[in-house]
């Protein structure tokens, strides 16, 4: 949900919140000169990707849009001893998200960089591959174009198409690696379909929904390699469960700034 420009939040109180920026427990994010704010999508990204792995396993990580960075901070809170890199095709953004990065605990870690999937695949050293990819796509398709073309850039694949993300992560992905996704639920199955023709196999789907009973918004998807297990569940955003994953990141309410 977007409104004026800012993402609605879904708190660990259960509650929705907008913010123009917003403390976490080990970093702040600033984000007023970003198309697209901290939400909930990117928090829970941020604290499932590859929570099946060994964080000893987890040694480079790419954010794909990391746009403010928050996936990229809270990758590297999490696994301690990787090198994560984060691009943007948005140089606001990119911008601030160095500055946010500059600002935290983690700044030896990360490497914040202004360029699209396919520049990185071109320029950079596809031979070093990556234990983890993460990404919060743009994910409007034929839907009318935003005014502002930097929010149009950030919410529509124009300029990542979903075929293009999965090869690109085919391309860059370890082979015992995974690449974890959290996108709207209208968009599941095309992104399913654009992974088998990539070569990427489903690992994990969690149908994400604000309360039990109710039908998912979002999902959270993890793709591999090697492998055709599926494991499936639902997470209510509602629930102890997502109080309990994202425990590491939210301030108490009473610290909250």
């Amino acid at each position: 949900m977007i409104i004026c420009g800012q993402k609605t939040l879904w708190t660990k109180n259960n509650q929705w919140t907008k913010m123009s920026n917003f403390s976490f427990k080990r970093f702040t994010i600033h984000q007023e000169r970003c198309a697209m704010k901290v939400g909930t999508d990117g928090v829970l990204l941020g604290a499932w990707a590859a929570t099946g792995m060994e964080a000893a396993r987890v040694r480079r990580v790419l954010d794909i849009g990391t746009g403010t960075g928050l996936i990229a901070l809270m990758t590297a809170q999490r696994f301690p001893d990787a090198e994560v890199i984060a691009i943007d095709i948005d140089e606001h953004a990119t911008e601030q998200a160095k500055e946010n990065v500059k600002a935290s605990p983690f700044s030896h870690n990360i490497n914040v960089l202004h360029k699209s999937l396919q520049e990185y695949i071109k320029e950079e050293n596809a031979e070093k591959r990556f234990d983890l990819i993460v990404c919060n796509p743009p994910f409007f398709d034929n839907s009318l174009v935003c005014p502002d073309p930097r929010r149009t850039t950030a919410r529509h694949n124009s300029t990542l198409p979903f075929a293009t993300l999965m090869k690109g992560a085919m391309t860059l992905l370890a082979d015992d690696g995974v690449f974890s996704l959290v996108i709207p639920s209208e968009c599941r199955q095309k992104i399913e379909d654009e992974a088998i023709f990539a070569g990427l196999m489903l690992k994990r789907r969690v149908a994400v929904v604000t309360k039990e009973g109710k039908k998912p918004k979002r999902y959270l998807l993890e793709f591999g390699i090697k492998g055709n297990v599926i494991d499936e569940s639902i997470l209510s955003l509602g629930g102890d469960e997502y109080s309990t994953l994202t425990a590491d990141f939210y301030l108490p309410k009473a610290e909250k700034s």
